[in-house]
C-alpha cells in the first residue's frame, strides 16, 4: 500500500515538473509542442512544417510565418512555456519553474 502511494506521489511530481518545462519551438518535437497549452495538433503541424523552411529567428519571425499566431496568441503561448531561441516573448508574464 505504501509503495503504491509513494509511486503515485512520484508520478504526480514528475508530471507537474514536465508541465512547467520550457519548450523551444526550434528544438521541440511534436510531442513536446503538444504539451503547450493553446497548441493543438493542427497548429503544431503548421509550426513543424514552417520550421522545415528554417528555424525561427525570434518571436516576430514566428508570428509572421505561422498562420493564426498573432501578438496576443504568442504572448499566451509564451506564458504557457513556449520559447523562441530560448527566449520568452517580451511583455509576456514569465512562466515560473517549480
Amino acid at each position: 500500500m505504501f509503495k503504491k502511494l509513494l509511486l503515485a506521489v512520484a508520478t504526480l511530481a514528475a508530471t507537474m515538473t514536465f508541465a512547467w518545462a520550457q519548450v523551444d519551438v526550434n528544438k521541440a518535437d511534436e510531442a513536446a509542442l503538444d504539451t503547450i497549452r493553446g497548441l493543438g495538433p493542427a497548429k503544431t503541424k503548421a509550426i513543424l512544417e514552417e520550421r522545415k523552411k528554417g528555424e525561427f529567428k525570434d518571436w516576430a519571425d514566428f508570428e509572421a510565418r505561422v498562420k493564426g499566431i498573432g501578438a496576443k496568441n504568442a504572448a499566451r503561448l509564451s506564458e504557457a512555456g513556449l520559447q523562441v531561441n530560448g527566449k520568452s516573448k517580451d511583455g509576456a508574464p514569465a512562466k515560473s519553474a517549480k
